[in-house]
């Protein structure tokens, strides 16, 4: 029993001393957990094809840049409405999509971060199209960069081609005019067009370039809407007579259709003028459609499409501005721009990438690459608004004769101005 309670004391002692033991030694070591910064990154609704492919480029530099998360949100109705009333009220996001068109308003209004002073030379600016890289730039400051692209091309039917015995699509205007009369056609015999030989758009965002070849201008250097002189009428009158004379062309009201895409696909037209978009579209939609691609013939000898392209911008009070530029570096980076372009929805901005990619070589995508360098941006001064609803409600109510083609642009020209002295 005696011997049993040493035992157990010593038992008690041997535990005593190991515990006092240990306080005496060094505790394990553990990494420190880095803080983790969450930024915000705005956009507007695309598909979902669109939307998938963004969270796996987004997830991607979220590996890669473990101490930042990026919370995305899409902004579906009135954008820029949203966007510039909480730029006012101090709770816009870090980074934010900023189309071409509405770039010179909010480049003007101390907004938004300029981002010349993040970028090094391993981010190999140069490397970007200057047409795209430009557009984002004021009074030598860059203020955006681009993450993509599109310019307009013409698409043409193959079949129907074929059809009226054409071999090539057309490299002028007017050869264009004298193909749309061959392709329009009454198939049925009842005294309806049921193919007409071309689609056309009457937008602003679609005539531009065409002001642009007789010498015209949309705007002036003070944003004032000047497309009602007789340069810019010369561009303008080639959709009317097509329109209203020949009757070889239509718009989308005209045959039922909701987009240029949709009646080129549904073999309404023969010939449209559309943009990359337009592509996975009709691949998905119109599988069997044989359609190609080639640039827009040119107008009065003059090479010519638009340019639309959207950039990633940092708000000028984001509290979180370090990590806001590597989220713009990565997306518009070499890396990440082409997982972004890769499967076709846009255009890479990145030479690079561009050639990395072959689209400067694919059979669909050739034309469209080659017209960023000539190109008319989709930019119409500070107030654009006031200047595209204008022109396209009156060339509309020309192009139906409600009102000579003058008449329609000095009333149009007139609206946009005198809205835009109430808002300079």
């Amino acid at each position: 029993m005696r011997k049993t309670v040493f035992n157990f004391l010593g038992l008690v002692v041997a535990i005593a001393l190991s515990v006092v033991g240990c306080n005496h030694l060094p505790l394990p070591t553990t990494t420190p957990v880095a803080d983790v910064t969450t930024i915000k990154l705005s956009g507007w609704g695309a598909s979902p094809s669109e939307q998938r492919l963004l969270k796996s480029v987004l997830q991607d530099f979220e590996v890669q840049h473990p101490n930042i998360k990026v919370k995305y949100e899409v902004i579906a109705d009135q954008y820029m409405d949203v966007m510039k009333t909480r730029l006012v009220g101090e709770a816009a996001p870090d980074v934010f999509y900023l189309d071409a068109l509405e770039a010179p308003f909010l480049m003007s209004q101390n907004v938004l971060e300029p981002l010349d002073g993040y970028i090094k030379p391993e981010f190999d600016l140069p490397d970007f199209e200057e047409t795209l890289l430009n557009i984002f730039k004021q009074n030598n400051r860059i203020y955006g960069l681009p993450k993509d692209y599109s310019t307009l091309a013409l698409f043409y039917n193959k079949q129907a081609f074929a059809n009226a015995g054409i071999e090539n699509p057309p490299t002028t205007w007017e050869e264009l005019r004298s193909d749309a009369k061959l392709l329009t056609k009454d198939t049925n015999k009842d005294g309806r067009i049921d193919q007409y030989g071309f689609g056309e758009t009457p937008e602003l965002a679609r005539q531009a370039y065409k002001i642009k070849a007789f010498g015209g201008r949309v705007v002036d250097p003070n944003s004032r809407a000047t497309f009602a002189n007789q340069s810019a009428l010369k561009g303008l009158q080639l959709v009317l007579d097509q329109y209203q004379k020949e009757r070889s062309s239509a718009q989308k009201t005209d045959v039922g259709t909701n987009s240029g895409s949709e009646m080129f696909g549904q073999g309404k037209a023969a010939m449209v003028i559309e943009g990359n978009w337009a592509i996975p579209f009709l691949k998905e939609t119109f599988p069997k459609l044989d359609f190609a691609i080639a640039e827009i013939p040119k107008v009065n000898n003059q090479s010519g499409t638009m340019v639309f392209t959207v950039a990633y911008v940092m708000n000028k009070q984001s509290k979180h501005k370090p990590e806001a530029w590597e989220l713009i570096s990565y997306l518009t980076g070499k890396e990440g721009m082409q997982k972004w372009t890769g499967t076709g929805f846009a255009l890479p901005t990145r030479k690079s990438v561009a050639a990395n990619l072959g689209y400067d070589q694919d059979p669909l995508r050739s034309s469209l690459v080659a017209g960023v360098n000539y190109g008319t941006p989709w930019q119409m001064g500070k107030f654009p608004a006031a200047i595209v609803n204008s022109f396209d409600n009156q060339f509309i109510s020309a192009m139906l004769g409600e009102q000579s083609l003058l008449q329609a642009m000095q009333r149009a020209q007139n609206q946009a101005n005198q809205l835009i002295k109430t808002l300079d």
